[in-house]
């Protein structure tokens, strides 16, 4: 019996009791008026619901007796060993053994879909990260982001919505020329421009473009620094791909700033063009000393902003509103920002970009401002000389460790990372805890199947120790700690759970043998158990992919 099962059998008993006390009233209790919790004491059964509480005013009763009707008819349900009435009105709920432990069977079955729930139906999404500049490599602020914005979408995926990752390429503007000037300088063996990009990396590309392009330098000097800038630009963002693809991270869409300018094949107007005529037809564009501008007053930004300047040229807010406007149209209800904290300024601009597309600021966009992050002794990159690299973090500390560490806390708050702990083989490290939990659950397998201990039998109702039960109950919580992670962009809150089922899993192999001692016959028992073992080891194994972290079968 599943979280979503119990709460359709408290539904039942509730709705004739609901008819009897208003019998000329259509009340409307649904599903969702059952909100099912774990106890934190054990003790006082599996689930708990303070429905009755929630209903006896709707209802015109006492809380407490309610509660006393649902748990009197609750009891009698299959599968339901104990009900309880506590202080006010809360209701505790025991399972028998055998309708708790089905649930081993339930996982192994459901494979990879366990843990999948359709809570964001219907929805779609962008989510919208990392985004640096393609003028050189990714370095360790970056690193936060693209691991908390690939895992909110795999969040969001496995809770049933249209979700995609995209990265926004800023290949357009000035920082474009500084660059294409930086590599054509180190082409020809001049120094780094005043404005330039300094660091090993601009010779490294000069040197590739050189290879590619002998005859570069004896191009007309306008066409050598599109040259330069071009296929420089092309090595830059491949290197930028294959880092994140080191560290499990695929986007599904790549986009570039260049294409919001660009006009269309026919001579159309560009992106840019039309948005500012869009906006304008929502009444929030406005013309004076010759610019124009958008009023994003009207949408709580604290001041209204420059679309287009006087000598025609667009601002950034004109890309930030044609992209915006863009993603709309390519059926993105949806979309959320992952930004740094030193762009806690675009929030504002962007709701107000939202709401003068028409659009609801609270509804249709989020922009999620994440902390730094820290790690002790990670050192300055001798290719970039300025910044710590995210190649050589991976190099030094591995993905795994890397991805996890980072998922852990909350986007919000500050990460000082410890280097040496991420390192370690011991508990003391979490990833390391958790992923060796799987691994066990994997040596359990082979030492049983070696043993002859097999799953051609399941009784769940001979799962009755205590650590069997705490165990079942943590199972049974993923698909609801998936859901409500998606739904609030929280991967921590799946990590911190993997790290509690992990300890409730190691508890319950010191106690619960799966393998016989010695020359003991194999029991149903034994055999049940290796289907609460697998059934473990699956969950991890989800909780971990929806990480981006490996789920290692030997350690």
């Amino acid at each position: 019996m599943n979280p979503e099962t119990l709460a359709a059998a408290v539904l039942a008993v509730l709705a004739p009791i609901a008819a009897s006390l208003r019998p000329d009233e259509e009340l409307g209790i649904a599903a969702s008026d059952v909100v099912l919790e774990r106890p934190r004491n054990r003790e006082h059964g599996d689930w708990a619901t303070n429905v009755a509480m929630r209903l006896a005013k709707r209802l015109g009763t006492n809380p407490r007796e309610l509660a006393q009707q649902i748990a009197d008819s609750l009891s009698t349900s299959e599968g339901i060993a104990a009900v309880e009435v506590a202080g006010p009105g809360f209701i505790n709920i025991r399972l028998d053994a055998a309708a708790a432990g089905a649930l081993a069977k339930t996982i192994v079955e459901a494979g990879a879909g366990y843990g999948t729930n359709d809570s964001q139906a219907g929805v779609s999404v962008n989510v919208e990260f990392v985004s640096a500049n393609p003028t050189g490599p990714l370095h360790i602020a970056h690193t936060r982001w693209a691991a908390l914005g690939d895992s909110i979408v795999r969040l969001l995926l496995a809770s049933g919505a249209n979700a995609v990752r995209e990265y926004y390429i800023n290949d357009a503007g000035a920082q474009m020329e500084r660059f294409g000037r930086s590599v054509l300088a180190a082409a020809k063996g001049e120094p780094t421009p005043e404005d330039g990009y300094p660091g090993a990396y601009i010779g490294e590309l000069a040197a590739r473009v050189l290879a590619a392009r002998p005859d570069l330098l004896e191009l007309p000097v306008d066409e050598q620094l599109v040259v330069a800038r071009d296929q420089a630009y092309e090595y830059q963002l491949a290197e930028i791909r294959t880092s994140l693809e080191r560290f499990n991270v695929p986007f599904d869409v790549w986009f570039s700033e260049r294409a919001l300018h660009a006009a269309g094949d026919g001579g159309e107007p560009s992106l840019i063009d039309r948005a500012v005529d869009r906006l304008r037809e929502q009444g929030h564009v406005f013309d004076e000393d010759g610019a124009v501008w958008v009023r994003t007053t009207d949408f709580t930004d604290d001041k209204d902003r420059v679309i287009r300047r006087s000598n025609g040229e667009y601002t950034y807010f004109a890309a930030d509103a044609a992209y915006y406007l863009n993603k709309g149209d390519r059926g993105f209800e949806n979309k959320i920002y992952l930004l740094g904290a030193d762009h806690h300024g675009y929030v504002n601009r962007l709701k107000a970009v939202a709401g003068a597309a028409g659009e609801d600021p609270e509804k249709n966009i989020q922009v999620l401002i994440g902390q730094m992050v820290s790690i002790n002794g990670a050192r300055l990159s001798k290719r970039a000389g300025n910044i710590i690299e995210m190649d050589d973090l991976l190099d030094w500390l591995g993905t795994d460790a890397l991805r996890y560490s980072l998922e852990r806390s909350p986007a919000d708050s500050p990460l000082d990372l410890d280097p040496e702990l991420l390192q370690k083989r011991t508990n003391d490290n979490p990833v390391f805890y958790v992923q060796y939990a799987h691994a066990r659950t994997h040596n359990v397998e082979r030492n049983a199947a070696d043993s002859g201990v097999d799953r051609s039998e399941f009784s769940p109702e001979l799962l009755t120790h205590e650590t069997e039960s705490a165990l079942l109950g943590a199972l049974q919580e993923f698909p609801r700690i998936v859901g409500f992670a998606a739904e609030v962009r929280e991967p921590h809150r799946v990590a911190r759970y993997l790290e509690e089922l992990a300890g409730l899993y190691h508890r319950w192999y010191d106690n619960c043998r799966v393998i016989p001692k010695g020359d003991d016959p194999i029991e149903s028992v034994h055999r049940t158990r290796l289907w609460l073992n697998d059934a473990t080891g699956q969950v991890l194994r989800n909780g971990l992919h929806l990480l981006g972290v490996s789920a290692p079968e030997r350690m």
